[in-house]
């Protein structure tokens, strides 16, 4: 029974597509590696601690000479939490802001949002750091570049898209985001002002990828594969014909798709029609889902 339990667990959360649980994953496991040696050290098994030589060299360096003396924490640094309270809120919002995410786009679409704000942010950071006078000690870590980024896109294509909160009650994603964002801006100028810097930069990124594809420039196109040229066209007598393939003509087209989005970005999802709610799932589950 518990095999069975934990192949439905394996299923449902790893093999849908999303790389949004592979993300949380490994910072969680990062997170229980980087304290499991730190508990080593408080229990005296060893003699040094783990917990601060660990984080400095996986985050990112607040200067271009620290980043060239450890050049893997562009990569790593994204997945760097020292508080716990702090992996668990950009967890959560992760997961969140994901689901709303692939709701309306694809998954090309987010790897492109979430890497290039991800390496947007740490490249002003470095140069930010390297021109303002900082700490060289300062480092940064943790998603929340990337997590603002991907939330800045989903409230410029649903700004009106409504979120049952515990304590106070339906409100609309704008409302959410624009706090969220003043809070973390603040305790990024507080703490660390190139971090601060990036940020801003990034909600703009995210921003903007939204507003082009609304007009129909897909930026996320680069990460597209060259698609093979198609196979020429067979002639087949009888009853063998597949039906498992959908005529394109079957599939709602790309004006029919904007218009949704854009009753949606003015009304809100609830106030699709049950066909255009269709029409839109339909969309979704073509493969392209929609690309601008």
């Amino acid at each position: 029974m518990n095999n069975i339990g934990l192949k439905d667990f394996w299923r449902q959360t790893y093999k849908t597509g999303s790389p949004i649980p592979l993300v949380i994953s490994i910072q969680v496991c990062l997170f229980v590696l980087i304290y499991f040696l730190d508990l080593l050290f408080e229990l005296k098994i060893v003699s040094q601690s783990f917990l601060q030589p660990i984080v400095q060299r996986l985050s990112l360096p607040s200067n271009f000479a620290g980043f060239l003396a450890q050049p893997w924490s562009l990569i790593s640094s994204n997945f760097v939490y020292v508080q716990l309270l702090n992996l668990i809120f950009d967890s959560l919002w992760l997961y969140w802001v994901g689901q709303i995410f692939f709701t309306f786009l694809n998954k090309r679409q987010f790897y492109f949002v979430y890497i290039c704000s991800w390496l947007l942010s740490s490249i002003l950071y470095v140069g930010f750091g390297s021109i303002l006078p900082m700490p060289s000690t300062l480092h940064l870590m943790g998603g929340a570049h990337p997590l603002a980024a991907t939330l800045a896109a989903v409230v410029v294509l649903v700004p009106n898209y409504e979120l049952r909160l515990l304590l106070f009650g339906t409100v609309k994603l704008k409302v959410i985001a624009i706090i969220y964002f003043a809070l973390e801006f603040l305790f990024f100028t507080i703490g660390n002002r190139p971090a601060a810097v990036s940020y801003f930069a990034v909600i703009l990124f995210g921003m903007a990828f939204t507003y082009a594809l609304k007009s129909g420039m897909d930026w996320s196109t680069i990460f597209q594969r060259k698609q093979k040229k198609p196979a020429k066209m067979k002639v087949v007598v009888g009853n063998n014909i597949p039906t498992h393939r959908k005529h394109r003509y079957d599939l709602p087209n790309q004006d029919e798709i904007d218009a949704i989005l854009d009753k949606i970005s003015v009304s809100g999802y609830e106030s699709l029609t049950n066909h255009e709610k269709e029409t839109l799932f339909r969309a979704s589950n073509s493969g392209d889902k929609v690309d601008g």
